[in-house]
């Protein structure tokens, strides 16, 4: 099995998305580069912490390529939106892959560069270590499942696995 920290926008998206597809063991949503101590989603959103909203995406290679793991993660978002996506702005919301060694440095660094061909250049994605992680409240774990009429499901993550469903048709788990 191997793990993978990525940010793109709200978490409640990348969870929703990643759950959809073959080989995913797990999705965890939390928060990740920042600089306080246990923060909270409040605090999180507020930008004082300097947290991003993240989900750790365990999954087993032999199942689903790291490579597909990563160029889902880059159809998801806008990687060329600074500190933004859609509606939500500020550092939380950024894009930003944590490694946590220097093979996942190197993943990260290729899937940028396939995602610049495919973005047409310009990402500001980010490429940081993976320092504390902070597993977020428990109302926001498999939050598009548990929640499918909410507004922000409806309108914002419910197009994304779509999406997914379409383009990776040859990885998402059977309905």
């Amino acid at each position: 099995m191997k793990t993978f920290v990525l940010a793109g926008g709200c978490f409640w998206c990348l969870d929703a998305v990643y759950r959809t597809l073959r080989g995913v063991q797990d999705v965890v949503s939390g928060y990740t580069g920042g600089h306080t101590i246990h923060p909270d989603y409040e605090s999180v959103c507020s930008g004082s912490t300097g947290h991003a909203e993240a989900v750790a995406v365990t999954f087993d290679p032999v199942v689903i390529p790291d490579d597909i793991i990563l160029d889902v993660f880059f159809s998801l978002h806008d990687p060329r939106q600074l500190n933004r996506q859609g509606a939500d702005v500020g550092t939380p919301y950024r894009s930003a892959m944590f490694y946590t060694d220097d093979a996942q440095k190197w993943s990260f660094e290729a899937a940028v560069e396939r995602a610049s061909e495919y973005w047409d250049g310009g990402l500001v994605t980010t490429l940081e270590p993976l320092g504390d992680w902070y597993r977020a409240e428990s109302y926001h774990q498999d939050f598009f499942a548990r929640n499918p009429g909410q507004g922000y499901c409806m309108a914002v993550a419910r197009p994304k696995v779509n999406k997914v469903r379409k383009s990776f048709a040859t990885y998402v788990l059977a309905s």
